[in-house]
């Protein structure tokens, strides 16, 4: 009886069709990284407009609008601790035209103090770190204090009687300000908003009175003094408010906040497209007009690769799970 014996060339046809499709793939990706951008970029921002979130994602917008010759346009979807936006754009085209204007607390915050969110870190593609700001801690000028020091003495004789806004739970002005009160041994209440702009508005009435936020949101107002800035949260002064101590001049040892922003993709968007996307972000923060922009709104811009964007990620998110554990801080 006569064995068929299939030739090598009939076994060899499926793993020529897989190459050949792989081929095809990347020969596609490649075109398309080429070709891109053809039609305008979305930037989609978690927090309603003012504040640093949104003023890094319009300042980063004209500049990118101008190295990539297409409209770059800013969406404010706040709302639900930055997850309405998250979801939204974790479900977008993963084409590279619906980028997620990331804030850091709700990146790294949100999976550590939410356990069912309608998003996961790895519906997201690193892209770039476009800025940072460190935070500052401001009072309504009724808090009878004019330093750090009489501040933390008043909070102690008075624990509760202050309420402090942030721009929403699991937001850094959230979960800093609790580190705050974790460290001084204090007592104030927690009124979240949807972003910094509404906190600002009841801040500057005095319906509360404490906002430990990013100077984006009150270097103005601490400039012409409709709140006092007791100091910055870093390792040096800021450029805008240089009468304002750090916390360590001031005697506060050890407590520093910085924020920063970080432009994501949903997680199937072309590498090809991702790498192309963040050489012209890299590019349009080099500008001398976006850092100009960036000093009058008080932010740093700082630039850093997908690759060193998604260890940041890795590293804060195993950072704040234990300051969060630590503070005790439970999704409301």
């Amino acid at each position: 009886m006569n064995t068929l014996i299939p030739h090598a060339p009939f076994r060899a046809r499926p793993l020529r069709r897989l190459l050949a499709g792989a081929a095809a793939t990347l020969l596609a990706s490649a075109a398309l990284a080429q070709a891109y951008p053809t039609k305008p970029i979305t930037l989609i921002v978690p927090n309603p407009p003012g504040g640093f979130v949104d003023a890094s994602a319009r300042i980063l917008s004209d500049s990118l609008a101008k190295v990539t010759s297409q409209a770059v346009v800013v969406d404010n979807r706040g709302g639900g601790s930055g997850n309405v936006a998250y979801q939204y754009v974790a479900r977008a085209n993963p084409d590279g035209y619906t980028l997620l204007n990331s804030y850091s607390a709700y990146h790294v915050g949100n999976p550590n103090l939410t356990p069912k969110l309608p998003w996961a870190q790895k519906d997201f593609v690193p892209v770039a770190l476009i800025t940072v700001a460190t935070n500052v801690i401001t009072v309504h000028p009724s808090v009878p204090a004019n330093n750090l020091g009489e501040f933390i003495s008043y909070l102690k004789a008075n624990p509760g009687k202050l309420s402090y806004a942030s721009q929403g739970n699991g937001s850094l002005s959230h979960i800093g300000t609790e580190m705050f009160k974790l460290q001084t041994k204090t007592s104030m209440v927690h009124i979240p908003y949807r972003g910094s702009g509404p906190a600002l508005q009841d801040v500057l009435s005095g319906q509360v009175q404490v906002f430990i936020t990013t100077p984006p949101s009150v270097m103005g107002q601490v400039q012409v003094g409709k709140l006092k800035g007791l100091a910055v949260a870093g390792k040096s002064r800021h450029a805008g408010m240089p009468a304002v101590p750090t916390t360590a001049e001031a005697g506060l040892k050890g407590f520093e906040l910085e924020a920063w922003v970080g432009i994501f993709a949903p997680a199937a968007t072309p590498p090809d497209v991702v790498a192309k996307l963040s050489q012209q972000i890299k590019s349009a923060l080099e500008l001398p007009e976006t850092k100009t922009r960036a000093d009058g709104a008080g932010v740093e811009l700082r630039y850093l690769p997908p690759a060193a964007l998604d260890a940041l990620v890795k590293k804060e998110t195993d950072f704040w799970a234990k300051t969060i554990k630590a503070a005790g801080i439970k999704a409301e």
